[in-house]
């Protein structure tokens, strides 16, 4: 059974649309990229480009991994679809991977289906 949030992240990545969530106490602006698990927990490779962290966000933004089971606060909204140009190889974040919406890195393990 998915998580409401699991079913959030979805919604964003089948809509390219952007995600204003809390996660580890910080505000957050992302556009998730990669949705499923790892290590039996719900997880998105998401792309931060606005909002807080923990560590210093660059200005072009980044790579980010999120447990979904501590995403709070997750609201959907229309707006430019942010993606890393450096993103050129394989992710960590997920192992299981129930969507993907980049296309650009071929063979990405556990890859479940490819949304373009």
């Amino acid at each position: 059974m998915r998580s409401k949030s699991f079913d959030l992240f979805l919604e964003a990545v089948l809509g390219r649309k952007q995600i204003i969530c809390r996660y580890q106490g910080h505000d957050r602006e992302v556009c998730p990229h990669i949705l499923g698990h790892r290590d039996g927990e719900e997880k998105a490779l998401v792309f931060q480009f606005g909002g807080g962290s923990g560590s210093k966000l660059p200005r072009a933004g980044e790579w980010r991994c999120f447990k979904l089971a501590e995403v709070t606060d997750i609201q959907l909204r229309a707006g430019r679809w942010y993606s890393g140009s450096y993103h050129r190889s394989t992710q960590r974040c997920v192992d299981t991977v129930y969507v993907d919406v980049n296309t650009d890195v071929p063979n990405q393990p556990g890859r479940l289906a490819v949304l373009r």
